[in-house]
């Protein structure tokens, strides 16, 4: 079932090698998932993946064995293609040093505004901007663990779409972005489909007089954050229902974003925990 790989220059090898780059994940509409939780957590979530490598000498522990055990069953009835790789086949390959011996090449998922479940009360976050991919996993662990309904990715019009399928950003997430429902759509197209469902909007800004904890998240709510360099674009703070900061001390002007985020989706977890 497996077919196994022992030379560099071969053309699924250089492939992955090149889906580093953005414009060739665009161009081919396939990006790359490392590591054995990552790669667990795709397939538990109906990800089917184009190509499948396994180095057999990384792979340990019970996730990364379930996680081969789950391949072999889904290529019997789908077309997945399943290789084995040399150790040093798989560190060319491989974003990271530790990423246990398993790597999928998975196409790119596409969701849009008007597939987003909305609960009651709603509860989503929405980054504009977001420039690191690491940032971006890890506030899609965080929205996971909080229990958001989602998170939006926004941009202006002029902007070019946040990188949705960078494979640093699945990692950082810990294969969370296959659990945590995740869009990317322009700032106007946002602000308009949360007004539509009366989604209040506190908007995060180190110009605001109130603290993030005066104010009430235990209705409907869209926190949202912009980046660290630029902060939210005039368009999110006009249509802001609530304009919030996070008080700051020191000598330092800001957080890492996903530490404010962290700080925010857990002030509407305390929250609402009391009523």
């Amino acid at each position: 079932m497996f077919t196994s790989i022992t030379s560099h220059q071969n053309g699924r090898v250089k492939n992955v090698v090149k889906l580093r780059q953005r414009r060739q994940r665009d161009a081919q509409r396939l990006t790359v998932v490392e590591g054995a939780r990552e790669t667990a957590r795709a397939l538990q979530r109906q990800v089917i993946p184009q190509e499948a490598f396994v180095c057999p000498e990384l792979i340990s522990g019970n996730e990364a064995e379930t996680a081969v055990a789950h391949l072999r069953q889904l290529a019997q009835t789908h077309p997945v293609q399943l290789f084995t790789v040399t150790p040093d086949i798989f560190a060319k390959m491989a974003y990271r040093e530790d990423s246990g011996g398993l790597l999928l090449v998975v196409p790119y998922w596409q969701r849009a505004l008007a597939e987003l479940t909305v609960k009651s009360p709603a509860f989503f976050t929405v980054v504009e901007g977001v420039e690191k991919p690491g940032n971006f996993g890890a506030i899609l662990r965080t929205a996971d663990a909080a229990g958001a309904d989602g998170v939006i990715l926004s941009h202006t019009k002029t902007a070019h779409n946040p990188d949705l399928y960078n494979p640093n950003a699945v990692r950082a997430s810990l294969g969370t972005i296959f659990a945590v429902p995740t869009v990317s759509e322009a700032n106007n197209q946002v602000i308009d489909w949360l007004q539509q469902r009366a989604i209040r909007i506190i908007a995060t800004t180190p110009a605001a007089t109130v603290p993030y904890t005066a104010v009430s998240l235990t209705g409907p709510v869209a926190l949202v954050m912009g980046s660290e360099a630029h902060g939210l674009s005039a368009e999110w703070l006009d249509a802001a229902d609530e304009q919030v900061m996070i008080p700051m001390n020191g000598i330092a002007d800001s957080l890492n974003l996903s530490v404010a985020a962290a700080l925010l989706l857990y002030e509407v977890v305390r929250q609402r925990s009391k009523s």
